[in-house]
């Protein structure tokens, strides 16, 4: 139904956005809010402002360090009344650095949610509640130490659980759990006024709907809640690695298309099993990893003939050099970390990278023309660039997959219906600065894919800087969702107080009605 309280607050938003007078006001504003802040005097600035990808620094007008939510409304409101954008930084890894604006010619209010570190598995439900400053490593040792609990997501204990758990969240266990987004139940969030509200799919399902997919143009969440599971008491971690299907784009396409077949086959392919192809010309890797949360013994039985009898089809005198352990959940998450350790710093986290991306994500199969393209390109030009390059082609869909089983219309989010999402990653030292050859590499990388292709998108936890708006929006959302989002935008951000070079812009008009409760 229609929740009059929610026009309300709609037309509050357009009257709390009153012209500022300058930038520098925002201080004075925050100072008087008592809100905690750093400016480039401060000498822990650097630690703050920081870009994690080197190639592109940005500096903000300023750095919150909020320790409540109150902190955080007062801050997007001082920012809301000075004209100053606003994005949340959790764990900083935006591919784009929109963490830190992402804008040269704009200086953004940065909320730094580190100090949000709470992590309580309630024992009834389930459902954990994460303050938004929360890393994934420290995510996933606090609800395995609360009752053996567990969650799908990526791979990098570092990565914030802000923008991961916002626009998708992929780890090998999504097969069988869904994306991170999926096993968000509910969110406190700021929102562009400074109203702080609790969302889920009963409480402003619209708002819910939104910051599933579009976090950074909508709000701050600063507590995540996430349901979790059972962690699973054992774990298959494989590795197959076969060197010889890259002697040529004919045996790599080979290979690939073989393994390809082995993924849409119902039976050896269930939810439990998630798996990638890694892809590294200047190291002569070519491997297929990955888990099944199942026991060794039908691993042995089913799939590991089912991947080696596709590996060898393609390279009949392949020598495949595997790597397969059953382990419990806690080792197998520390062992695709390739670390010693899940557990990362609360407070002064420094690891960076200095690497340009791209991806490519299809619904149906791929054919032969693509991926003949991408091998060309990978093993021609691919060994002679001068940067360190990968490409992972993880498999999202196919048969069992639990990724988007709540329907296309549960979150603004486009990519439910992908089989493969790939990865174009190419990095250079810190010390160095990044080639514009290695750019045009990997855009190459990514053309020879997608030009052979009638159909695709991109993935948008791994966001290129280099698209425009439309372009990006084009990619991440498509037309349908992009209209919801761009009406949705013109009631809870009229002002655009939450924006990057990529976030959504209002829709001219709405009458304010669109936005329910139930």
């Amino acid at each position: 139904m229609r929740f009059p309280s929610v026009v309300a607050l709609s037309i509050a938003f357009v009257a709390a956005a009153a012209p500022g007078a300058n930038q520098s006001s925002l201080t004075t504003c925050l100072a008087s809010a008592s809100v905690p802040f750093l400016l480039p005097a401060n000498r822990t600035w650097p630690a703050y402002a920081t870009s994690f990808n080197a190639r592109l620094p940005y500096s903000p007008a300023a750095v919150v360090l909020p320790t409540t939510p109150s902190h955080v409304s007062s801050a997007v409101r001082c920012a809301s009344a000075h004209r100053v954008p606003v994005q949340a930084k959790s764990g900083g890894h935006s591919y784009a650095s929109f963490s830190l604006g992402g804008d040269p010619d704009e200086q953004t209010l940065v909320v730094n949610l580190e100090n949000f570190q709470s992590v309580v598995v309630d024992n009834a439900t389930y459902v954990a509640a994460v303050g938004a400053g929360v890393r994934l490593g420290n995510l996933a040792l606090a609800i395995y130490a609360q009752g053996k609990r567990a969650l799908a997501h990526g791979t990098c204990p570092g990565v914030g659980i802000g923008g991961h758990f916002t626009h998708g969240g992929y780890g090998y266990s999504s097969r069988a759990y869904g994306l991170a987004m999926e096993q968000m139940v509910a969110a406190d969030v700021v929102l562009s006024n400074g109203t702080y509200v609790r969302v889920s799919s009963t409480e402003f399902p619209d708002v819910f709907w939104a910051l599933r997919g579009a976090a950074d143009s909508f709000g701050i969440i600063t507590t995540f809640y996430l349901r979790t599971v059972a962690a699973p008491p054992r774990v298959v971690q494989f590795s197959y690695s076969v060197p010889a299907a890259l002697a040529s784009p004919t045996l790599a396409t080979a290979t690939f298309l073989q393994i390809q077949a082995v993924a849409l086959n119902a039976s050896v392919v269930t939810r439990q099993l998630g798996f990638g192809i890694f892809v590294a010309p200047t190291t002569t890797t070519f491997s297929v990893d990955g888990t099944y949360l199942g026991s060794m013994a039908t691993f042995n039985a089913v799939i590991a003939p089912a991947l080696l009898g596709a590996i060898r089809a393609a390279v009949p005198v392949a020598r495949v050099e595997p790597s397969v352990q059953q382990l419990d959940w806690i080792s197998s998450l520390t062992a695709q970390a390739e670390t010693d350790t899940l557990a990362v710093p609360a407070h002064g986290y420094s690891e960076r990278g200095n690497f340009f991306a791209k991806s490519v994500s299809v619904a149906k199969p791929f054919g032969t023309a693509p991926v003949r393209a991408f091998f060309d390109v990978a093993l021609g030009e691919g060994r002679k660039t001068q940067v360190e390059w990968f490409s992972l082609i993880s498999l999202y869909g196919g048969p069992d997959s639990q990724i988007g089983l709540g329907g296309k219309s549960s979150a603004a989010y486009a990519g439910f219906d992908d089989l493969w999402v790939v990865q174009n990653y190419g990095s250079a030292p810190l010390s160095k600065t990044y080639p514009s050859s290695g750019i045009t590499f990997i855009n190459k990388l990514n053309d020879a894919m997608t030009d052979n292709l009638p159909d695709f998108a991109a993935y948008p936890n791994y966001v290129d800087p280099t698209y425009t708006r439309e372009q990006a929006h084009k990619l991440y959302y498509g037309e349908e969702l992009l209209e919801r989002l761009r009406k949705l935008k013109a009631i809870l951000d009229p002002n655009n107080v939450f924006r990057n070079p990529q976030s959504i812009l209002s829709a001219p008009s709405t009458d304010g009605a669109f936005f329910t409760r139930n």
